[in-house]
């Protein structure tokens, strides 16, 4: 069965919102372990924002980003969303039906991980109905005070497993975790 893996770039006081505040801490460490994140995987779930802003930047990115802008166009993505009426960007489509039901028939579909970046509201859904296998939390040392939370309000508590860490020259911190 395939996983579905939430990887999110957080604050230390949680901020997942509008990651600019990430290219400060850059390095070649945390370059490779996006791209071996998204080469052991062969799919992504995106809410809708996320896919919206990702269609609009990716496709113009292939050349500059090389292998991994190649994947990320490439892959299949899995738009989560009630308002769009279509998706446009290579290889997307829409789930609009029963977005529970959908996303456990595409874990049941052979092939490599299903990655999650960003699309805060639907990891909020997908923890609620304990959809998730894996949580990838790439740690940034950086508190911004304000903006969209990863486990905001309304989020029912979760007990997690710590599974790895990993610790980057930049100050930035992977954290793994896996449900219990």
């Amino acid at each position: 069965m395939r996983k579905i893996v939430v990887s999110e770039f957080v604050s230390l006081d949680g901020v997942m919102e509008n990651p600019q505040w990430t290219v400060q801490f850059r390095s070649e460490e945390t370059k490779q372990f996006k791209f071996n994140e998204l080469k052991a995987s062969d799919a992504l779930l995106l809410g809708r924002e996320t896919y919206v802003n990702f269609a609009a930047a990716w496709p113009n990115m292939i050349e500059q980003e090389g292998e991994y802008g190649q994947m990320m166009n490439g892959y299949p993505k899995h738009v989560i969303s009630t308002s769009l009426e279509k998706v446009e960007w290579n290889n997307s489509s829409l789930i609009k039906g029963n977005i529970m039901e959908e996303i456990s028939k595409l874990k049941q579909q052979p092939g490599k991980d299903i990655l999650v970046f960003g699309s805060c509201s639907l990891v909020q859904t997908l923890m609620q109905n304990d959809l998730i296998d894996e949580f990838r939390l790439m740690v940034f040392p950086v508190v911004l005070g304000n903006g969209k939370r990863l486990f905001g309000e309304g989020v029912d508590k979760k007990v997690l497993k710590l599974a790895e860490t990993k610790t980057f020259g930049s100050g930035v911190v992977i954290l793994t975790y896996h449900p219990e």
